[in-house]
């Protein structure tokens, strides 16, 4: 009686973790990586140099109902690193910068999310660039869904953030272009977000 009893209670806990687990891949959502970007801004003497990634990848389910389960967790390729200048964006994969051959990834782990009322969201997270991880609280707009009108069956959500990082302090550079007055230690971040799932 009592193994029958055992093997019962199993089974009704493997159902409700696969009822779970259903329920957090249907928020899942896959980023449409035409239509989204890691830019980044910095200071260049009197200019500003505009750039951004183009090879990133990560768990994204978002769900507003139930942001206890929600979890958002990025992997960007540092050596995807792109200033439309070749020979600038080598230098910014070499040691003197990003070291890619050592650290070839950027990552942001959430810890937890938060409702801040409207369609704004706290995001706190742990974000890693090099040997350096430091916890950081991220503003993100929450654009709401729609049907693809590109694709019928498919949702698509947006979502767009922010953040200012010194670049010194994630050991992005060493301070000596920064003391020449040539390249500033603030870096503007812009995360611009189309996600895409079925219906």
């Amino acid at each position: 009686m009592k193994k029958i009893l055992f093997v019962g209670v199993m089974l009704f806990m493997l159902i409700i973790s696969g009822v779970q687990y259903v329920h957090a891949a249907e928020k899942e959502w896959k980023f449409d990586t035409a239509h989204s970007r890691f830019y980044f801004t910095i200071d260049h003497i009197f200019a500003k140099v505009i750039g951004f990634f183009e090879d990133f990848s990560g768990t994204f389910a978002f769900d507003p109902d139930n942001l206890a389960e929600s979890r958002i967790d990025i992997e960007i390729k540092a050596d995807s690193i792109n200033t439309n200048i070749r020979k600038r964006d080598d230098h910014l994969r070499s040691h003197d910068f990003f070291a890619v051959s050592t650290y070839p990834l950027i990552t942001f782990r959430s810890k937890h999310i938060t409702h801040k009322g409207g369609d704004r969201y706290e995001v706190t997270g742990d974000f890693a660039i090099k040997d350096v991880t430091q916890e950081v609280v991220l503003d993100m707009k929450y654009f709401g869904t729609k049907d693809n009108p590109l694709k019928e069956g498919e949702i698509v959500a947006g979502f767009e953030t922010g953040i200012i990082i010194d670049r010194l302090a994630y050991h992005v550079g060493s301070g000596k272009y920064y003391k020449m007055g040539v390249t500033g230690k603030d870096v503007s971040i812009l995360v611009s977000l189309e996600m895409l799932r079925d219906k």
